[in-house]
C-alpha cells in the first residue's frame, strides 16, 4: 500500500474548514476508554468440573513438574518458598503455588499517557488491543510481505484513531527493516509519540524489557511509574511446562518495576499441549500459576494478568488450526480457573487460519472472539488483525475486526430496563397496526439506538451494484487510506519527546546490529 509519512504531523491552519477536519479527526478518536460489562461471563462448568481440573493441574505440578531453564535466582526464589527443586525441575504441593498467587491484585489501572485513556484491568472491564506479533503485514495493493517500521506506525495509527479500540498493543507487526535488537526501542518510541492511549512493551531479551520499562520511565515520570502500572509485557511459557530465563528474565523485569506481565501459555493441542481440551486446559492453568507465583516472589503485590492461547491442529496434517469450538469451549473453563484465582484474564480474540480477509477469515474470528467475550476476559489481545494464525497482519482485516470490536461494545453492555426503553409512549403515540419509524420515541433514539458498522452494506442490490459493488474488503481498504490520510498525532510534551528520542539514540549506539 501507499506508506503514509510518518513524520507526527503538527497543527494545520485553515479557519473554519480546518478546524472542522480537525473536530471530525479528534471525534474519531473518541469512544470509551473500556468497557463496563453489563453482561455476566457463562459459567460452562458447575463447582464440581472446575475442581476437577484444578486437581489435574495440581497432579501436573506435583508429579511432573515444571522445568526452569537457565534462571539460578527463580529457582532460589521458588526453594525458598516450599517447592521441591529437583534439578531445574520445580514441584509443587497441591494448593501451593495457587497460595503464592494470593498477593495479586484482583484488578489494577494501566495507565495511559492520556489520562483519559487509562484502562481498568480486572473486574467486569474489558480491554480490546490489536494483534501481536506478525512477522508479515498484508494488504489489498501489495499483497503479503515482509512488516516495516513504516508498517508499525500505521497500525499504531489505526489503532489509535479507532473508538473501538482500547489499547495500543505491543508489537503490532514486527518491523524487519529494523535490527532485531533495536527494533523495541523504535516500537516503544512509536506508541508513545503516534498514540496517548496504554501499550505494552517488549519481551524478546530482559534487557530489552528493562528498555521498554526505561522509556514509559521516562514518559510518565520515575516517581509515577514506580507506584502505577504503565506498561504490560506479553510473557509465553515455553509449553509443554518450561519456563526459560528469556521468558522469566522479562517477566522478572516487569514484575520488579511494578509493571504488569501477562503470563501466557501457548498451547497448539497435540504439539505443545494434548489434544484433549480438559487436559490443556489443566496444563495451561499449571503454567500460568507458576509464572504468576514468580512475579508475586520478585514482588509482592504486583500487578498481574493471567493468560490464556489455546489452539487446535488439523492432525491429517500437522497444520495448525484457529478460531475452532474445541479451545473456544477451552476460553470458557480458563475464564472460570482465573476468577476463582481471582486474577484479571487475557483472552485472545479474532483468530483465522485464513490467508485473506474473506468469509473463513471472519467465521473463525467470530467464533473466537466471542468465546473472549463470553468467558470473561478483561483483556483481549489480537481483536484486530489477525491472518494465517498469527503470521500475518492484515490492513483489511484489522479494519473489518474493529467492526466485530464495535459490536463487542453494544453486546456487553447488556439491555436497559428503565422505563423509557419499554416505549410506553410510542405504543401510546402509534396505536395497534401502524410503524413505529417517524414516533417521538424512534426520533429520541435515532442516532443511539441500533450499532453501525462501519463497512456493512445493507442498501438494495440496485443501490450496491450501482455505488460499484464492493466487497467489504475493497471498503476495508478504502476506509485505511482515508483514517491513514487524515490522522492527527495526539501532543506530547517537547521535553518528554527529546529525552525518548536521546535514550533511543544513546542505546542504540551502544549496540551493533544484529539482524536475527
Amino acid at each position: 500500500m501507499t506508506t503514509v509519512d510518518s513524520t507526527p504531523p503538527r497543527s494545520r491552519g485553515g479557519g473554519r474548514a480546518g478546524r472542522a477536519a480537525l473536530r471530525t479527526a479528534q471525534s474519531r478518536v473518541q469512544g470509551p476508554a473500556f468497557i463496563t460489562r453489563g453482561i455476566p461471563p457463562y459459567e460452562l462448568l458447575g463447582e464440581e468440573g472446575i475442581v476437577s481440573i484444578e486437581t489435574h493441574a495440581d497432579r501436573l505440578l506435583a508429579e511432573v513438574g515444571i522445568e526452569i531453564r537457565d534462571d539460578a535466582e527463580a529457582l532460589q526464589l521458588f526453594r525458598e518458598a516450599g517447592a521441591t527443586i529437583d534439578g531445574i525441575t520445580v514441584h509443587f504441593d497441591p494448593g501451593h503455588v495457587r497460595a503464592l498467587c494470593a498477593t495479586a491484585p484482583r484488578q489494577f489501572t494501566q495507565h495511559a499517557r492520556n489520562p483519559a485513556r487509562s484502562v481498568q484491568i480486572g473486574g467486569q472491564s474489558v480491554v480490546l488491543a490489536p494483534t501481536y506479533g506478525s512477522p508479515f503485514v498484508r494488504d489489498a495493493e501489495t499483497g503479503r510481505r515482509y512488516g516495516t517500521l513504516a508498517d508499525f506506525h500505521n497500525f499504531v495509527k489505526l489503532a489509535y484513531r479507532s473508538p473501538w479500540m482500547h489499547h495500543s498493543g505491543g508489537t503490532v507487526c514486527e518491523p524487519t527493516d529494523v535490527p532485531v535488537n533495536k527494533r523495541h526501542l523504535d516500537m516503544v518510541y512509536a506508541h508513545l509519540r503516534y498514540s496517548d492511549k496504554a501499550f505494552m512493551g517488549s519481551v524478546t531479551a530482559p534487557e530489552r524489557a528493562a528498555d521498554s520499562i526505561e522509556m514509559a520511565r521516562i514518559a510518565f515520570g520515575a516517581e509515577f511509574a514506580d507506584a502505577n502500572c504503565v506498561i504490560l509485557g506479553n510473557v509465553n511459557v515455553n509449553s509443554p511446562l518450561v519456563w526459560d530465563a528469556t521468558m522469566t528474565g522479562a517477566l522478572k523485569a516487569y514484575a520488579r518495576a511494578n509493571q504488569a506481565p501477562v503470563v501466557v501459555p501457548f498451547i497448539l493441542g497435540g504439539a505443545m499441549g494434548p489434544v484433549t481440551t480438559a487436559g490443556a486446559v489443566a496444563q495451561a492453568h499449571a503454567e500460568t500459576l507458576v509464572g504468576v507465583a514468580l512475579g508475586q516472589l520478585v514482588r509482592p503485590g504486583s500487578p498481574v494478568i493471567y493468560g490464556n492461547f489455546l489452539s487446535s491442529m488439523a492432525l491429517r496434517s500437522g497444520s495448525p488450526t484457529f478460531g475452532m469450538p474445541e479451545p473456544a469451549l477451552g476460553s470458557l473453563l480458563v475464564g472460570q480457573l482465573a476468577r476463582r484465582v481471582g486474577l484479571p484474564l487475557r483472552c485472545s480474540g479474532a483468530f483465522t487460519s485464513s490467508k485473506l480477509p474473506d468469509g473463513q477469515a471472519m467465521t473463525e474470528s467470530a467464533v473466537s472472539m466471542m468465546s473472549a467475550l463470553l468467558c470473561g476476559a478483561n483483556f483481549i489481545l489480537h481483536s484486530a488483525g489477525w491472518l494465517e494464525g498469527g503470521l500475518t497482519m492484515g490492513y483489511e482485516k484489522f479494519m473489518m475486526d474493529l467492526d466485530l470490536c464495535g459490536a463487542a461494545h453494544t453486546y456487553l453492555r447488556g439491555v436497559s430496563l428503565d422505563d423509557d426503553q419499554f416505549a410506553h409512549d410510542a405504543f401510546a403515540e402509534v396505536g395497534p397496526g401502524k410503524h413505529f419509524f417517524g414516533s417521538q420515541h424512534t426520533l429520541r433514539h435515532y442516532e443511539t439506538a441500533f450499532y453501525e458498522p462501519a463497512l456493512s452494506d445493507n442498501n438494495s442490490f440496485e443501490q450496491w451494484r450501482d455505488a460499484g459493488g464492493q466487497r467489504t474488503d475493497e471498503r476495508a481498504a478504502a476506509l485505511v487510506r482515508e483514517t491513514l490520510g487524515s490522522y492527527e498525532a495526539p501532543p506530547i510534551d517537547d521535553a518528554v519527546d527529546a529525552a525518548l528520542l536521546d535514550f533511543v539514540a544513546r542505546r542504540k549506539a551502544e549496540m551493533t546490529d544484529q539482524w536475527y
